[in-house]
Formats: structure tokens, sequence, C-alpha cells
């Protein structure tokens, strides 16, 4: 005779509970403080307003002059990010050598933990990627709005420090993150660190590192183009001045673009990711 087993009680069922419910705890007095009111969009005036303004964006514009000043704002726009990356990349790389553990020879001896002098050789510039990155990328243009003036360089310039911090902290943990022993043995057999960097670890971590850049090279889009509304140049500043105007079309066109650069910088990382994977 059958008899029907005495349903199984989910021992993670109350620590979900209580994850759940200390979340809804963190998140209600952060929407009461951010005086979130969604409300407010459906609100008769609200809406009346938001649609006209809404209607203005079609048609897109298209005629032959503005098309070629939207041609040199998109060019511009892809230069300060491609550039600020540039620049970036050239101090992320050297940082991260020094500011990862893979490459540690006390750590070798040691077997696997580095020495206290090396630990506090690193600090200094781990603090220095925290300050990079510390500070948004628009705070950076606007200061350097009021150095250089208005333009792209400011735009170039705070892309490149922003970004100089945040990629030289992730491609710190990517080498961490690799299988050390190819490292550890080049190291052991007397090679340099760049040796063992280059024949240990870069090899491991390419894929992964090319995917990220791709990606903060199309955040660095999209901050190019907000950067371009205190006055770095590129799309954001044509946008701007066209928001001005009410010239709903231009900004249309302009959106339109943006979200081309966007799926251009997506199919570029997945062609990156496929030839080295």
């Amino acid at each position: 005779m059958l008899t029907s087993s005495p349903a199984q009680r989910d021992p993670a069922a109350f620590p979900r509970l209580l994850t759940l419910v200390l979340a809804l705890a963190l998140l209600w007095p952060g929407l009461k403080l951010s005086e979130l009111d969604i409300g407010v969009l459906f609100d008769g005036s609200n809406a009346e307003t938001m649609g006209i303004f809404l209607s203005g964006f079609w048609p897109p514009e298209h005629g032959s002059e503005f098309l070629a000043l939207l041609l040199q704002a998109t060019l511009e726009t892809l230069a300060i990010a491609t550039a600020g990356m540039a620049l970036a990349l050239a101090v992320a790389l050297p940082c991260a050598l020094v500011a990862t553990r893979a490459l540690s020879v006390s750590a070798l001896i040691r077997g696997g933990r580095p020495a206290w002098w090396s630990r506090a050789g690193r600090w200094p510039v781990r603090g220095l990627l925290i300050v990079l990155r510390s500070v948004p990328e628009i705070v950076w243009a606007l200061l350097f709005v009021r150095a250089v003036g208005l333009g792209p360089t400011a735009g170039v310039l705070a892309i490149a420090i922003t970004y100089a911090g945040m990629l030289g902290k992730v491609y710190a943990e990517i080498f961490e993150s690799v299988d050390p022993l190819p490292a550890r043995a080049l190291l052991g057999a007397g090679a340099s660190r760049l040796q063992a960097f280059f024949y240990g670890v870069l090899p491991q971590a390419t894929s992964e590192m090319l995917s990220y850049s791709v990606y903060r090279w199309e955040c660095a889009i999209r901050a190019s183009v907000v950067m371009g509304f205190v006055g770095a140049g590129g799309l954001g500043q044509q946008m701007d001045l066209s928001m001005r105007m009410f010239a709903g079309g231009e900004v249309a066109s302009m959106l339109l673009t943006f979200l081309l650069l966007v799926l251009l910088a997506d199919l570029l990382s997945r062609l990156l990711r496929w030839r080295f994977a």
C-alpha cells in the first residue's frame, strides 16, 4: 500500500523571507527620502504637456544640412569616447599591474600570501584608482570646461580620469581571477614580471578584458553625450541646442543616432568575444 510522504519543508524558506523583509525595510526609507511620486506622471496637465512635447519628435529631421551637422557631431562623440578610453587605458594598465597580486614574487616565495611590504606598496595605487573613479565624469567635465574652455577636450579628459580608475580596478581583479599557476611557474623559472604577465596572465584574461573594455567604451559614448549638455562637445551639446529651440525632430534624429551607436558597440563586443573566445 502506497502512503504519501509528508511534505518536505524548504530549509531556505525562512532565510529568503528574512532577506525579502530586510530588503523592503531598506527600500522603503529610500523611496520616502527620494520623494518618489509616480502619480505625477498621470496628472492631467502634466500628461498633456508631455504629450505635446513628444508629438514634436515626429517626424525626425532629415534635411541634408542637418544630417551633415549630425554626422559631424556623431564623429565628434565617437572621437571623444575613443580618445578618452585610450588615455584611460594608458593609465589603467600600469596601475592594474602594480595593484594586482597575481604577479607578486613574495607570494610565490611564501606559498601564495604576499609579504606585508608588498601589500602596503599596492595601497597607494589602489587609493589612486579609488580617487579617480569616485568623482563622476560629469563633475570632471564641469571642472575642465572652466579650465580649458568649451569643446571636446574637456570631455576627453573627464572620461580619461574617471575610466582610468574603473578600468584599473576591474583589470586588477581580472588578473587575480585567472589561473595563477602559469604565471607562478614562469616567475619560478626566472622570468620577469612582464614576461609572466604577457605569457601567463594576459592570454587567459584577454577575452574578459576586451568584453569589459568595449562595454566601457559604450558607457563612454553615453557619458560623452551627457557631458555635451555642460559644453563638452559632441551629440549632447547639439542636442541641448536643439531642445532649447524646441526642435523636436532634430532631437529625435539624434536619439536614433545614439541608439545606432549603442547597437554598434554591442555588435563589436559580440564580435570580439567570438574572436577571442
